[in-house]
């Protein structure tokens, strides 16, 4: 089996302690950690994510998505309890997950929200998605948002089709 060396940081090295050398000044020397080539040490950045209640990676997609729940949450009053990330979806035999889902205090699905990476235009493919994804929950209200670029819209039995807002409303006034 061939090694390969990987530097590794203080932090990581404090989890390692088998590796640490520890004299009065602390925490001293650059560290190593030997492991199989075929495996690579990667280090990624995390966030903590108040609705699953963990750390999890933070990709521009989930940054968008943890800054449209404190958004919600914290200016638009939407309790936590009631969103669900990763929202699983099943329709016509396929499993797909909704970014966020706002159930109304019965446990019913009322919004969807699909969010993107900053870089990825809101276009037709992102509507035909989330409308896919309706297709199976049938909420009123729906939300997409990339960050700089945010749509949202309700259900109108009137017409018969969503009708797009300038602005999210707050939580009581769609549940």
């Amino acid at each position: 089996m061939k090694l390969s060396v990987v530097d590794c940081d203080v932090a990581l090295a404090i989890s390692i302690y088998d590796w640490l050398k520890i004299d009065k000044k602390g925490i001293t020397g650059k560290f190593y950690i030997f492991v199989p080539s075929s495996r690579k040490l990667i280090m990624r950045a995390t966030i903590f994510d108040p609705i699953r209640k963990k750390r999890v990676a933070l990709t521009p997609e989930e940054d968008v998505r943890q800054q449209l729940i404190l958004m919600l949450s914290k200016r638009k009053r939407y309790p936590l309890a009631l969103m669900t990330c990763e929202y699983s979806i099943l329709l016509n035999g396929n499993r797909y997950r909704g970014d966020l889902v706002v159930h109304d205090r019965k446990g019913k699905p009322l919004l969807l929200a699909e969010c993107k990476a900053p870089s990825v235009r809101i276009g037709k493919e992102v509507f035909d998605q989330i409308l896919t994804y309706n297709a199976s929950l049938g909420v009123k209200h729906i939300l997409l948002t990339n960050g700089p670029e945010t749509y949202f819209a309700s259900w109108s039995d009137a017409e018969g089709k969503y009708e797009y807002k300038t602005e999210i409303p707050e939580y009581n006034e769609i549940s």
